[in-house]
């Protein structure tokens, strides 16, 4: 932090930088009664997440929804957890061992540039964090490259930092990437799509 720099100042530069990532000590004002009032996980994730699956939480900071999505898919599912900071995976793991779910929850440590997986997944979730990447269109592919056919993503910006325009250009992206719209479920403070792969 800079000299003579207040807290509310240092979370104001993180949150209004259109480049920021979210840096781990300021998650924890992610997950709180509020949160789960704005944001129901399991309500959210619960048409799309289904027992048996194998789904990815792209950007998963702390683990809100990764915890969510491995009570969904059941023992027989598995969910892979990525994030770019080592410190939310620390933190993701010891509260899925405190849920008892930490069995089939899979961190991966992702670079700005690479999501970090290969392998094929059912169900993709991107939550506050598409703004985040450095190329929109290079991250839409690569998530695109390991959906299973028919793949659903669902993608939720927050409507403070990210404007109507910027979320059309990316939903524009996404077509051109290879997905089609096929939803834009209701989520509070949010702007969202659910695509699904096309075959091209």
């Amino acid at each position: 932090m800079i000299k003579g720099q207040s807290i509310i100042d240092k979370i104001r530069s993180v949150l209004f930088r259109q480049d920021h990532v979210c840096p781990w000590w300021l998650a924890y004002s992610f997950d709180n009664p509020l949160r789960r009032y704005l944001h129901d996980s399991l309500l959210i994730l619960s048409p799309y997440v289904k027992p048996g699956m194998t789904v990815a939480d792209i950007g998963c900071g702390m683990g809100y929804f990764s915890l969510a999505m491995a009570t969904l898919v059941g023992e027989s599912g598995s969910v892979i957890s990525i994030d770019i900071q080592q410190e939310m995976l620390d933190r993701l793991k010891r509260r899925a061992e405190k849920k008892g779910v930490a069995g089939n929850i899979r961190t991966v440590l992702a670079a700005k540039d690479d999501i970090g997986i290969r392998e094929q997944v059912d169900f993709v979730l991107a939550f506050w964090m598409v703004h985040e990447t450095g190329d929109i269109p290079r991250f839409l592919k690569q998530v695109r490259s390991v959906l299973r056919d028919q793949g659903k993503m669902l993608i939720a910006e927050p409507r403070l930092h990210v404007s109507s325009r910027a979320f059309h250009e990316t939903l524009q992206q996404a077509r051109e990437a290879g997905f089609s719209i096929v939803d834009a479920p209701r989520v509070r403070i949010s702007r969202t799509a659910l695509l699904q792969k096309r075959e091209k």
